[in-house]
C-alpha cells in the first residue's frame, strides 16, 4: 500500500500523535480506557463509532481540554512533547462541525474569518501584516475559495462554509488537522469536492488529518486508515480491510436480531 511506502521511508520520524494507555472518565464515567495508537506526518485517519463511543472525549483529550485519569490514565504526545503545550498553537488546527458555529446573520466575508486564524498568542506580535495577508490568501487557495473570499458567510453552502473554517486553521500553519463531523449538512457533491480537497492536503502538503465522521461509507473512501472506537479500539487498519456492518456489530458484541427466529417462517 502507498500510505505504508511512504511511512517506511519516514523510518523513525517522530509521530505527529503518540497515544499510550490513554484512559479518560467524564462525570466520573470512564469513556475511554486502554486506547494506543500513532498518528504519523501526512496520514488521513478517520475515527468512527457509535454515539458515546469516545470519539468526541478523545479529541478533547488531544487538545489538552480534558485530562487522562490522574496517576493510570496514560499520556497523550504531541510532535514528541508530553502534551498540548503553548508552542503546539497554530500547528493544531481545530475544525469543528462550521454550520453550528457561526451564526449566518453576522455580517463578516469568508477573508475576514480566515484571517481571525492568524490571530494566535504564539505570532501576534511577531509577523507583520503582509505577512498575515500572504498566509490568508494562500489558505484561500488552498481550499479553492479565492473566487470568494469577499462573499459574505451567509451566502455560502455549507461546503463552501466547511471549507471557510478549513481555511481558517490553514492560516495559522497547522499542519495537523483534527476535524469533527465535517460532513454533517454538507450536500453530496459538495462532500465529495471536500473529501478530495483534504485527500489533496495530505498528499501535497504533508498536512496530518485525524478526522470524526458518521459517515462510514465516505469516510472510507477518502481516509487511507480508519480507527474504530467504541470505549476502546476495536479495529486500526487501512479503509480496504474495515470489517462491513455486521463484523463491526460482532466487534461490539451484537448478535443479530433474526438468528433466533429463522426457523419460525
Amino acid at each position: 500500500m502507498e500510505l505504508s511506502a511512504v511511512a517506511e521511508r519516514r523510518g523513525a520520524v517522530t509521530p505527529v500523535l503518540q497515544i499510550r494507555d490513554l484512559s479518560v472518565a467524564r462525570s466520573g464515567e470512564l469513556v475511554i480506557q486502554g486506547i494506543n495508537l500513532d498518528v504519523r506526518k501526512g496520514e488521513f485517519v478517520g475515527l468512527v463509532g457509535p454515539n458515546g463511543s469516545g470519539k468526541t472525549t478523545l479529541l478533547l483529550t488531544i487538545l489538552g481540554l480534558l485530562e487522562p485519569i490522574p496517576n493510570t490514565g496514560g499520556e497523550v504526545r504531541l510532535y514528541g512533547n508530553d502534551g498540548f503545550s503553548k508552542s503546539d498553537h497554530g500547528r493544531i488546527g481545530w475544525v469543528p462541525q462550521a454550520g453550528s458555529k457561526i451564526p449566518n446573520h453576522i455580517r463578516i466575508t469568508v477573508r475576514e474569518i480566515v484571517r481571525l486564524g492568524t490571530l494566535n498568542s504564539r505570532n501576534l506580535s511577531v509577523f507583520g501584516g503582509s505577512r498575515r495577508n500572504l498566509r490568508v490568501e494562500r489558505a484561500l487557495e488552498m481550499v479553492g475559495l479565492g473566487d470568494k473570499a469577499d462573499s459574505e458567510i451567509s451566502r455560502l453552502s455549507g461546503g463552501e462554509l466547511q471549507r471557510t473554517i478549513i481555511a481558517r486553521a490553514l492560516a495559522s500553519e497547522a499542519d495537523f488537522l483534527l476535524l469533527d463531523e465535517p460532513l454533517v449538512g454538507v450536500d453530496p457533491p459538495s462532500r465529495n469536492s471536500l473529501l478530495k480537497l483534504l485527500d489533496d492536503l495530505c498528499h501535497q502538503e504533508e498536512i496530518t488529518i485525524l478526522m470524526v465522521s458518521h459517515d462510514l461509507t465516505a469516510i472510507s473512501q477518502a481516509a487511507h486508515r480508519i480507527i474504530y472506537l467504541e470505549g476502546g479500539v476495536r479495529f486500526d487498519g487501512p479503509s480496504e480491510d474495515l470489517p462491513d456492518f455486521s463484523s463491526l456489530a460482532g466487534l461490539r458484541g451484537i448478535k443479530h436480531v433474526h438468528d433466533d427466529h429463522s426457523h419460525d417462517h
